[in-house]
């Protein structure tokens, strides 16, 4: 019977960790600190931005909810993002995506300190990570790999099979895997023959953003299964398509009128040796992985 990787299990215990960290660092007077810039009103990132705060306040860390109005200029942003940089109390900066059309993000990104970009996507991050020297790593590849490590799933010598390329997810936890000594293929929309490769994969790492795409028949038994996808679905047709005849699922979808679904056939995972569940799995590491980050931004930035 295919392994279960309990996300919410792995994230409790490094929630502890950050929290054993903070206690640690208020005995020496430091306390780290956490901004976070939710720009206008959108529902699932106010719930988003909301569980951060509420995690800081559970670890111990010191917080500042900023919630500049959807018309605000990338001026007035770029000037607020050079404050948190001059900010001592402020040891992290995150600011919540995405960004209404008008504003620059990208330009954004790069204006925070690389010393506070606690969600690793800075071009100065991120060119460290390549090399591996120190650096802060964006949240969900960090939160993979700790599954795998925690999960003592042997990550030197496999054949690791990233699908999807993203700046936020494929290509860094592709590099963090080549730093663990895994063989590492990154596939995307334009690779030939996907199946051919994903079937050589010990572990599969499924990053592509699309509901179901890896489908049973594109893996090999006992293989390892992380799935970084999030994706709703709505609609009768969609619902059948994966869950057609789950009990569990069929009320959860009548009471809600949507289920989410990872980037891979729920199907696949009665094939795998073990598998991050959607939801409850790696989702549930990003909020303590972030924690973990500016935890750790703290002690680079006092020299701790």
């Amino acid at each position: 019977m295919a392994r279960i990787l309990d996300g919410a299990a792995f994230a409790a215990a490094i929630k502890q960790e950050v929290a054993a960290e903070v206690g640690e660092l208020a005995a020496r007077g430091v306390r780290p600190g956490l901004a976070a810039v939710l720009v206008g009103h959108v529902a699932a990132s106010e719930i988003y931005v909301r569980s951060k705060v509420q995690a800081c306040a559970e670890l111990g860390l010191y917080s500042d909810l900023i919630t500049p109005p959807a018309d605000v200029s990338t001026a007035d942003l770029l000037a607020l993002v050079d404050e948190l940089n001059a900010r001592d109390d402020i040891d992290g900066i995150l600011i919540q995506l995405p960004l209404p059309p008008h504003i620059d993000s990208k330009r954004l990104l790069e204006a925070i300190d690389p010393a506070k970009d606690v969600d690793g996507f800075h071009p100065v991050n991120a060119g460290r990570l390549l090399a591996g020297r120190p650096a802060l790593v964006p949240c969900t590849p960090a939160g993979v790999i700790e599954i795998l490590k925690r999960s003592q799933i042997p990550i030197a010598g496999q054949h690791a099979v990233v699908v999807g390329r993203s700046d936020i997810v494929g290509k860094p936890v592709a590099i963090l895997l080549l730093h663990e000594n895994a063989t590492v293929t990154i596939c995307h929309s334009k690779t030939r023959d996907l199946p051919a490769i994903t079937k050589q994969a010990d572990i599969l790492i499924a990053a592509i953003g699309s509901p179901g795409f890896i489908t049973p028949e594109m893996i090999t038994s006992g293989a390892t299964l992380i799935d970084v996808g999030i994706n709703r679905l709505s609609t009768r047709e969609e619902f059948d398509r994966f869950f057609k005849g789950d009990a569990k699922r069929e009320a959860a979808f009548a009471k809600r009128g949507s289920v989410i679904v990872g980037d891979i056939d729920p199907r696949a995972f009665e094939l795998s040796g073990a598998y991050t569940p959607v939801p409850g799995g790696v989702g549930l590491l990003t909020i303590a992985m972030l924690m973990s980050n500016t935890v750790r931004a703290a002690k680079l930035r006092g020299g701790l």
